[in-house]
């Protein structure tokens, strides 16, 4: 089985291309056969050493698309066409191979109409996104920001809140180019930050009352400007950090708008949360209300310059290996 395995980490250099033993669906596990794998910023930050409880080698990937091979029961018969996300990549070999045993109750049935390369990419996104938006106790009437439309997490919040009925779901970009990008696909609530301050686009878009919800996986500068844009009695979901895992909070941008601010692990999330957000992503993508975008596509063996295009690249939709 080939695989692409981190040997050390310590950058793109130690990503390799090895031949490991097919795994079985032993242990409650179901035998996949991986079909494409998503590419995530936790991905890099493993690689690169900045997350402290891989132990090396291993093979990375967080989440993934494939066809049920056996072990799947009723529930998932052989060649069952499914996505999963878990502990996967971080806490144990993840998906840049060609085979995995998952946990059964880590998979999802790919809703018919759904390829296999966008399958890829919804589970860490939308999970997230969903999971995020109901701690923030989301509403229909709300009005959401979720910075980075471009991102993973900022366009699947944005998405979701616009498909759940918010009253307004606002995002970001740095760039000018994707501004224009994200209005030719239909996103017409991003503020361009080279043009205007983030707070200052929220107050525009909302007639000056800011944002109920704001859902934040950038981290950085982009977190402290976030807090500006916070409505009365809002709050903040911090639940990334691809910008910088340092910022600066002026507290008066919690204490006058008696906002608050929270953090999100989903590692930690319990199986019925992350259950009830998998039903509500399925019945959404079923209705066609949300639609992942895949920038590009790379083989997998080359994984390293996948990571390279997501990180350096910055593209506007997910990039995906595929197997």
């Amino acid at each position: 089985m080939r695989a692409m395995r981190a040997e050390q980490f310590s950058g793109y250099e130690a990503l390799k291309l090895v031949e490991l033993p097919k795994p079985a669906a032993t242990d409650g596990k179901v035998l996949v056969r991986i079909t494409a794998a998503g590419v995530t910023p936790l991905d890099h930050t493993i690689l690169f050493g900045n997350f402290h409880i891989p132990e090396q080698p291993l093979v990375l990937g967080n989440e993934g698309a494939g066809v049920v091979e056996e072990g799947g029961g009723a529930d998932f018969p052989a060649g069952s066409r499914v996505m999963f996300w878990g502990a996967y990549g971080a806490l144990e070999d993840g998906t840049y191979r060609e085979w995995i045993a998952v946990r059964k109750e880590d998979l999802c049935l790919i809703p018919d109409g759904v390829d296999d390369i966008s399958a890829a990419g919804i589970p860490v996104a939308y999970l997230t996104a969903q999971v995020a938006l109901t701690v923030a106790g989301f509403r229909p009437g709300k009005t959401v920001l979720a910075p980075a439309i471009g991102g993973s997490v900022g366009n699947a919040v944005t998405q979701l809140a616009r498909a759940l009925g918010a009253k307004h779901a606002i995002s970001s970009t740095t760039n000018h180019a994707k501004s224009e990008q994200a209005k030719a696909l239909g996103f017409d609530e991003v503020i361009d930050t080279s043009l205007e301050k983030l707070g200052d686009g929220v107050r525009r878009i909302t007639d000056g009352y800011g944002a109920d919800i704001v859902i934040d996986g950038i981290g950085g500068e982009v977190l402290s400007e976030a807090l500006k844009a916070l409505a009365l009695g809002g709050s903040l979901t911090t639940l990334g950090y691809s910008a910088s895992r340092k910022t600066t909070i002026d507290v008066t941008d919690l204490i006058v708008p008696q906002a608050s601010i929270r953090s999100l692990n989903m590692f930690r999330q319990p199986q019925a949360t992350v259950t009830d957000a998998w039903n509500a992503i399925v019945s959404l993508l079923q209705s066609g209300a949300i639609k992942p975008i895949v920038a590009k596509t790379f083989p997998l063996a080359e994984a390293a310059e996948a990571l390279r295009y997501l990180v350096e690249g910055r593209p506007f939709g997910r990039v995906v290996l595929t197997v």
